[in-house]
Order: C-alpha cells, then structure tokens, then sequence
C-alpha cells in the first residue's frame, strides 16, 4: 500500500506528537530546558515535552539513603580509627539540583566523607564512642549547610560503625575491667561501713539497756539449740566471773 508525501508527513507529525507525552509519578518531577532555558519544573502526572524543543530531566524527590564508605581519621587524642556513616537526604528543589551541581549524588557523596573526617578528627576517642548522638546533629548540620544551595535537604546522618585497632580493644577492655573492680571494691567497702555504723548503734543500745544482752544471748542459745551440733559453746558474761572469782580469793 502506498502512502503520499503527505501522508508521511504527517504520519511523523503525529509520532512526534505522540512522542512528547509523558507521565511521571507522583515522587518524580521533570526539569524542562526550552532551547537551552530552564522552565518551571512539571509533574507529577502527564506532562507534555515539545519534540526537538525541550529537553526532560527525570528526579526522584524521595528520601534517597546514601553510605557513606568507611573513612581513616585520626582522632585528637592521636588514635586512628575507621569511621563510616549513611545519610539520608531528599530533593527538595529540582530545579537547583539540576543546575547548580553537575552530580548531586556524587557530591553530596564527597560532602559526607570529607566531613566525617573533619568532624571526627576533632574529637577524642572517648567522646567519639560516647557520645555518638551529638556528632550524629553536627554532620548533619554541616553538610546540610552545603547541601541547601543545590536543592537538598538532608534528613539524616547516622555514624554506622567505628572500627577500632586490635591494641586499642584490648586496652579499653582492660580500662572497662579495671573500671568494674572499682566499682566492686568500692561496694563492699560501703557495705562493711554501713554494717559497722549498724554496729556502733547496736553497741550504744546494748550498753544503754543491760537486759538486751541477755535477750540476744537467750536467741544465740535458740538458735544452737535447733541446729544439731555435737558441741555446744556457751558464753558467760565476764562480770559473772569476775564475782566468782572475788568470792574465792575473800575464802
């Protein structure tokens, strides 16, 4: 079958006009160049792309997850660990994540690596493990301040792991160990105070009140009774001897 001139023309009019149909979802956003121009970003849903006119960037404007590969920092305290990281980030401008950066994958990449090592390597080891949380806001802060200008908010940094050297594990398990006998003498050092100041105040009782010593003799004499023992010793006041003692020597 055989088509005319005409026909073909517009048979390829109509291909082209076809072609320039296009439909993004809903966390897609189109960034249009008219000869070269920046237009207002389009989408989500069917968008129209004039053939051989326009030019259509397609963007994710999700949270996009990025890990950060572990980085060699030497702490302040001259310890060298490894430190890695994920960031969690979004487009908020797709405009400005278009032109304002040539890859603001690979950028906002780099940004992340050269902070963690900045950040890191200005605090001790110590602080590092300890207190995670505060270096966890001050990367974020940091690199969404370099961010903003391309269109990117980031959402969140997050320290993954550090990797610390065989030398250093052993010493901190011995500082942990040592840490732990510490605390174990010091318990029961304030133990045998208390049952000593228990003591003093049981002492202070007795003495004040003669009869408790025979209640607590008649109870330790009880308590003997119950339990079968072969032997049995029986204490006897030394004022009892005292006078058995004086009435002999006066025979």
């Amino acid at each position: 079958m055989f088509f005319g001139p005409a026909a073909t023309v517009a048979f390829i009019a109509l291909v082209l006009l076809i072609s320039g149909i296009k439909i993004l979802r809903e966390y897609e956003r189109a960034v249009v160049f008219r000869l070269g121009r920046l237009t207002p970003s389009r989408g989500p849903g069917i968008v129209y792309i004039i053939p051989l006119i326009e030019q259509m960037f397609r963007l994710d404007v999700r949270t996009i997850t990025l890990d950060v590969p572990s980085q060699d920092v030497i702490t302040r305290d001259n310890v060298s660990v490894k430190v890695n990281a994920v960031l969690y980030f979004r487009v908020l401008d797709a405009n400005r994540a278009v032109i304002e950066v040539q890859n603001y994958l690979y950028a906002a990449s780099q940004i992340a690596q050269t902070t963690l090592r900045s950040v890191c390597g200005q605090a001790q080891l110590d602080e590092l493990l300890a207190e995670r949380e505060k270096f966890n806001a001050r990367l974020q802060e940091i690199i969404d301040t370099h961010t903003e200008p391309w269109g990117i908010k980031v959402v969140l940094v997050e320290v993954k792991h550090i990797d610390l050297p065989v030398e250093m594990q052993r010493s901190i398990a011995r500082q942990a160990e040592a840490e732990r006998l510490r605390r174990a003498k010091v318990i029961n050092a304030e133990g045998e105070y208390q049952a000593a100041v228990r003591l003093c105040e049981a002492a202070e009782i007795m003495e004040k009140h003669p009869m408790t010593i025979q209640l607590r003799f008649l109870q330790a004499l009880s308590q003997v009774g119950i339990e079968h023992n072969h032997t049995v010793i029986v204490p006897v006041p030394t004022d009892l001897i005292r006078t058995v003692v004086d009435a002999a020597t006066r025979r």
